[in-house]
């Protein structure tokens, strides 16, 4: 969702494993020599892509909680040859990361599924140098969902169960520390993903919901990229 057909023809096999709400890279407006760190990087696709937005001069850090994700996103870096681009084992709420050191954070379809969301943001505002940037893409509610869902094992690894109220995960970024955070783009659930996708169907299956309660879900869910900024530059 949002990489174009270029992007993903530059990747290397493996790292694009058909997850995520959205391409933080796109806005992230990354520059030639920056240091990124991606939250949650999973098999690597959006390490890499930033990794040629900001060219040898530049580093990539991804952090991801799987050694079985790092050992794949670090097997992947090895195939394609990047030198510039790097994968650390640990939480997002407890980033291997020294303060100071990152000038943009980068995050797709990750922070929702945080039992802790607030401390995620604090650890994005203390590993940003002042002036960092923080674009993240995520999955956000409008309302509260039904309880049928919210049970769900299914509707939680899909990012559905996890995400937050859109003004409290605002909030959050905001009590933080930032400045300048406001929603770029959101895009509502498609009614089409709910009666062709496989992962709905099975939502739908183990949830029991009714058709009530899913029309609800189609409602609240959106996909939303998000851009903040460290002050102090």
């Amino acid at each position: 969702m949002g990489y174009t057909q270029e992007e993903l023809n530059a990747l290397p096999e493996g790292a694009n494993l058909g997850l995520g709400c959205g391409n933080p890279v796109a806005l992230a407006s990354l520059k030639a020599g920056e240091t990124v760190l991606d939250l949650g990087a999973g098999a690597g696709i959006d390490a890499f892509l930033a990794s040629l937005k900001v060219g040898d001069k530049g580093k990539v850090i991804g952090v991801d909680m799987t050694p079985e994700m790092v050992s794949r996103a670090q097997a992947n870096a090895k195939k394609q040859g990047y030198k510039n681009v790097e994968f650390r084992l640990g939480e997002i709420e407890n980033l291997p990361v020294d303060d100071n050191t990152v000038d943009v954070i980068i995050s797709n379809c990750v922070i929702n599924l945080s039992p802790d969301k607030p401390q995620v943001f604090r650890e994005a505002f203390r590993v940003l140098k002042p002036g960092g940037r923080l674009m993240v893409s995520d999955m956000l509610l409008l309302e509260r969902l039904p309880a049928s869902i919210l049970q769900s094992a299914t509707a939680y690894v899909s990012c559905i169960a996890g995400a937050s109220l859109k003004d409290e995960y605002l909030q959050a970024i905001k009590d933080a520390g930032f400045r300048n955070v406001k929603v770029v783009d959101e895009t509502e659930m498609s009614l089409t993903w709910m009666v062709s996708s496989e992962t709905a169907m099975q939502l739908i299956d183990e949830s029991q919901a009714t058709a009530e309660e899913l029309s609800r879900m189609v409602r609240a869910v959106i996909s939303a990229k998000i851009q903040a900024v460290k002050p102090g530059k």
